[in-house]
């Protein structure tokens, strides 16, 4: 009896040797749908992520429950060809690895009316276990092969079938994993060229910046910061995250972004740019919702002011290492134009540093956002660290890398000049953005 024939049998209840059959050879009163709705828990478990790999690991493991021996999958992209992966069951039932690559090499793509037919084979050197080799199939894209073989019983057709069934609906998720990851890549080529192009603090300030993808499950986000350098040595600080994540939320990211150079130009308080920023993106229907925080600093004034749109407070780290909050009016999220955005100025010394962050820094499912800001403020640093050691060691003491959100974080400080905080003519006359 084949193994699929075994494994269907098995599912329609167990056989009495004098308890009546039915003409097609169930037991009566046997639920002929039971095999079926096995079949259907089976295929369940195939596709439970978009992570290509976990994908081929289910399949195999689905393939060797249904006609054991072993089982591996060899992908291919392209004209790149793998090896066995995703091994279950016993791996010494394998055919050569050489005789499986060329079948995956060689399984064409299927035509729009009929399916490719799956490899039933004996292999060379393996007269006693017989092999078949499933092409992953997914409309007119061919994504590599499941090999199965066993010790010393033949696959029969029906088995074949049975798991090109398996493959197909693997080859399926497969395909999406793939588009998945392509978007996500897109993403984050984009995001990673907008944020290597900061602008330029003046040379009073120093900055550092750091960003944090979640994760390889999570698509990158809209988070970003950006530095404008204004007149008469001031810099306008800002970090801001767009609602979501993907390729959407990354140019949108990049809208807001330009948006934001340009008004920043004409010199504004921070909290009339948000309104003007506000009032571009709400009337864009498809821009999506962002929280943002400007700060200006002002070196020579020895202040900051600051203006919220929905945004988390910056914190400031004084020249004893101690670190607090500052407190700012916080409107409403950009692109809602409700408008309404207020300004705080706040005394920022030159032993003083900022740090403006996103939620992702600080947030934990769950929790209270109070709670989850506090872990920030009991951070005590060394007096006068400087900002990238600042930033490592936040990013190290929050775990950071291990965040459930995309993380953007930016540490500011004074650098005094040679004889003080002053101004280059030459500086003011081109300011650039």
């Amino acid at each position: 009896m084949s193994g699929v024939a075994r494994w269907f049998q098995s599912h329609r209840g167990p056989a009495s040797a004098d308890g009546p059959r039915t003409a097609d050879g169930l037991v009566a009163g046997a639920d002929p749908s039971a095999p079926f709705r096995a079949l259907r828990t089976v295929a369940a478990g195939i596709g439970t992520t978009l992570d290509e790999s976990t994908t081929c690991t289910e399949l195999s493991r689905a393939a060797v429950r249904l006609t054991g021996g072993g089982a591996a999958v060899i992908r291919r992209v392209g004209e790149t060809v793998s090896g066995y992966e995703s091994i279950t069951g016993d791996a010494d039932m394998l055919p050569d690895v050489r005789w499986a690559t060329a079948v995956a090499r060689d399984a064409g793509s299927p035509a729009a009316d009929h399916w490719t037919d799956p490899w039933l084979s004996r292999p060379a050197g393996s007269r006693t276990r017989p092999a078949v080799c499933v092409p992953l199939t997914s409309g007119s894209d061919q994504y590599g092969v499941l090999v199965c073989a066993r010790e010393g019983i033949d696959f029969v057709r029906e088995e074949a079938e049975l798991l090109a069934f398996l493959a197909e609906r693997a080859a399926s998720h497969i395909r999406h994993a793939r588009e998945y990851e392509h978007v996500n890549r897109t993403a984050g080529d984009l995001q990673r060229a907008l944020l290597s192009e900061p602008g330029r603090p003046h040379p009073n300030l120093d900055v550092s910046i750091r960003y944090l993808p979640a994760g390889g499950r999570v698509l990158v986000g809209g988070d970003w910061c950006e530095t404008v350098r204004l007149h008469f040595g001031r810099t306008l600080l800002v970090v801001g995250d767009v609602m979501g994540h993907g390729l959407e939320a990354a140019v949108d990211m990049s809208a807001y972004r330009s948006s934001l150079r340009y008004i920043a130009s004409s010199e504004l308080p921070p909290h009339r740019v948000l309104r003007q920023m506000d009032a571009i993106a709400d009337h864009e229907a498809d821009r999506r919702p962002a929280t943002c925080l400007l700060v200006r600093v002002d070196p020579s004034r020895h202040q900051v002011t600051l203006a919220s749109a929905g945004h988390l407070p910056p914190a400031l780290i004084t020249g004893d290492g101690r670190t607090s909050l500052l407190p700012v009016p916080v409107g409403p999220p950009l692109g809602t134009g409700f408008g309404g955005y207020e300004s705080a100025t706040h005394r920022f010394d030159p032993d003083h540093a900022l740090v403006l962050f996103t939620d992702g820094l600080v947030e934990h499912r769950g929790e209270d956002i109070d709670r989850s800001l506090n872990r920030l403020v009991d951070l005590h640093f060394s007096p006068a660290v400087g900002v990238d050691a600042l930033l490592e060691s936040i990013l190290t003491r929050l775990d950071a890398r291990n965040a459930e959100d995309d993380v953007a974080v930016m540490a500011a400080r004074p650098h005094p000049r040679q004889g003080g905080f002053t101004f280059d003519p030459e500086e003011e006359r081109a300011p650039g953005l």
